[in-house]
């Protein structure tokens, strides 16, 4: 991710941010980050001040937090040690629409430490699905094949009891859903020659003292 380049954070922060701000006197805003290694040891924070001055978090205007969030990219890197793996979980009623660009988006994904979890709902059919799902065929985007299988689809409507035994209708769910998963994690650990590690501490949670104080200011 480059910085002051648009993803979903900025556009998803601009444009809410610039509502928001209006109703806000003086328009300063405290930005905090959480779950990051910062500079200069790499420790881990589960919350911080996104313009580095944990004294004073506070950016002017939605302009100030957005500068403050193009800054912190600056130290962001991506997680390749095997320390932390990802599962994305995509629950969908419809069609796919914009299909050329999931693709690109799978194959991109497939280097990085996750996997894919659709679970599609209601009558529509999900061909698309299906075919994002690899098994028979490895995804390609604009001649790059994904480097591994990383989707795995399930319809809801096979899974539903129609007797009504809902527990075992879920158990069974469940038990689809997660049926590639370990494959999957197992695939990229032993691609990048990473082996099983010592446990990581138990996480603590941090207190700020922003949390406990009232910041609305209209």
């Amino acid at each position: 991710m480059s910085p002051y380049q648009l993803n979903a954070y900025t556009l998803a922060l601009r444009a809410v941010g610039e509502i928001i701000q209006d109703y806000d006197s003086d328009k300063m805003f405290p930005a905090l980050g959480f779950g990051a290694k910062l500079p200069p040891d790499g420790r881990v924070s589960h919350e911080f001040a996104l313009n580095g001055n944990p004294q004073n978090p506070y950016c002017s205007g939605i302009e100030g937090v957005m500068e403050a969030y193009y800054q912190s990219l600056k130290y962001a890197s991506a997680v390749t040690d095997g320390s932390q793996y990802f599962i994305l979980l995509i629950i969908s009623d419809g069609v796919i629409t914009d299909m050329a660009q999931t693709k690109e988006s799978i194959v991109n994904a497939a280097s990085l430490p996750m996997s894919i979890i659709i679970v599609g709902v209601g009558p529509a059919e999900f061909d698309e699905m299906i075919e994002l799902d690899g098994d028979e065929e490895r995804i390609s985007s604009q001649g790059r094949l994904a480097e591994r299988d990383i989707v795995q689809f399930v319809p809801f409507r096979d899974y539903v009891d129609r007797r009504g035994n809902h527990i075992l209708s879920m158990a069974r769910l469940a038990k689809e859903v997660l049926a590639e998963i370990p494959d999957q994690f197992l695939s990229y650990m032993r691609t990048r020659g990473i082996k099983p590690g010592t446990s990581p501490p138990p996480y603590t949670p941090a207190t700020h003292p922003l949390l406990a104080r009232r910041v609305s200011r209209i």
